[in-house]
């Protein structure tokens, strides 16, 4: 009977909200982790107050140290302890998405990011940020294609426009992206507003914000929101869009968007809201269908194909994985190149390992009780 009392309450608190607000939707919880900030605690606090008083339409878990603002805050001592805590509570359905500084993603998933572009002032979003789909080039873009739809949708743009950015293995992409199209995946190229058009964007489409999805590569990506968050500042205090965004990839299953540790109060409020828009329109299941569309057009035969003609007669060894453990210690410094090589050499000495992706670079991850002989055996064969 008190249960059913406190499912009443609550409906009666949303109808009550939906009047106030205008908007009857389901109603989020966004973690936003306040450990970690160039800036400091209280720039994240009043990053929060921003977000409640300019949206209003989702509810704000502060995850740190207890503030004098009017939020739920869940105490931890530091940013380590509230990267656990923010996972736990992801996983328990406490919180439906969390903003943070930094998050190690596994290969496979990136960030998908969102500017305002100065020449318009138009939305652009950016495919991808931070992390990495794949660790071949033109595979990784591909797929940040498909993460970059599944984002446009969420936010509303039903039909996305996508522009391949003119960088190393874009003529590639757009081959494979135009066989997949030929084979069933729905979507809409961009024109370049050059006199020669074509779907691969140049540095003017970039500023006028052509298309609704700018495909590239994670680190171009992350310079560039880097360059469109802090253009007026100088750099050191970023102002405007919305961050790096949420990770995206294929059965990823949390809603965690990134920004920066010198993003400032007015670009974190906006991140919020993007998570909050992330987790309220179901990211994970758009992008989930996005994928299914995908592979139903080739996606993986394709790719295959491409990275086949790019191994040419090379065969790789087959490594027994040893059994799965729980891997919280990352290996730094890494070539992205050789991640794939570097975990397999641990598999080979009995040591469960994963590749990963954090925000300043590649690492593997191994367990706590293992690493000092993970790290010593990369040392000794090379990877460090």
């Amino acid at each position: 009977m008190d249960q059913t009392k406190k499912v009443i309450a609550e409906v009666f608190d949303e109808i009550a909200d939906g009047i106030i607000n205008g908007s009857f939707g389901k109603r989020v919880k966004i973690g936003l982790t306040t450990f970690g900030s160039e800036h400091g605690i209280s720039e994240m606090s009043k990053a929060a107050e921003l977000a409640k008083s300019k949206y209003g339409d989702f509810d704000i878990v502060l995850i740190g140290p207890k503030t004098e603002g009017n939020f739920d805050t869940v105490e931890v001592a530091d940013a380590e302890e509230g990267h656990k805590k923010m996972l736990e509570l992801l996983d328990n359905k406490v919180i439906d998405g969390c903003v943070t500084q930094h998050f190690d993603f596994p290969i496979g998933v990136s960030t998908v990011g969102k500017v305002v572009t100065p020449g318009l002032g138009k939305e652009m979003i950016l495919a991808t940020t931070t992390g990495t789909t794949a660790t071949h080039r033109v595979e990784g873009m591909i797929k940040n294609t498909i993460n970059g739809i599944a984002v446009a949708k969420t936010c509303g743009i039903k039909d996305p426009k996508v522009g391949i950015l003119n960088v190393d293995g874009a003529r590639g992409v757009e081959r494979a992206l135009k066989k997949l199209q030929s084979r069933g995946y729905k979507f809409t190229f961009s024109e370049s507003l050059r006199a020669d058009g074509g779907s691969v964007m140049r540095g003017n489409d970039l500023l006028a914000g052509t298309p609704d999805v700018m495909v590239c590569d994670s680190l171009t990506g992350n310079l560039l929101i880097k360059i469109f968050a802090s253009f007026t500042t100088g750099g050191n205090y970023e102002t405007t869009g919305y961050g790096y965004g949420p990770g995206v990839g294929e059965g990823y299953d949390k809603v965690i968007n990134i920004v920066s540790r010198a993003s400032g109060a007015p670009l974190i409020c906006e991140a919020l809201k993007y998570c909050a828009l992330s987790a309220k329109n179901n990211l994970v299941q758009l992008a989930d269908i996005e994928y299914k569309n995908a592979n139903a057009a080739g996606l993986k035969e394709i790719v295959g194909k491409i990275l086949e003609k790019d191994k040419g007669a090379v065969t790789e060894e087959e490594v027994e994985i040893p059994p799965k453990k729980v891997v919280t210690y990352a290996i730094p410094g890494i070539d992205i190149l050789e991640l794939e090589n570097a975990c397999k050499t641990l598999w080979k000495e009995g040591i469960y390992s994963e590749s990963g992706m954090g925000c300043t670079g590649p690492v593997v991850l191994v367990s706590e009780e293992e690493s000092k002989n993970a790290v010593d055996l990369l040392v000794k064969k090379g990877f460090k």
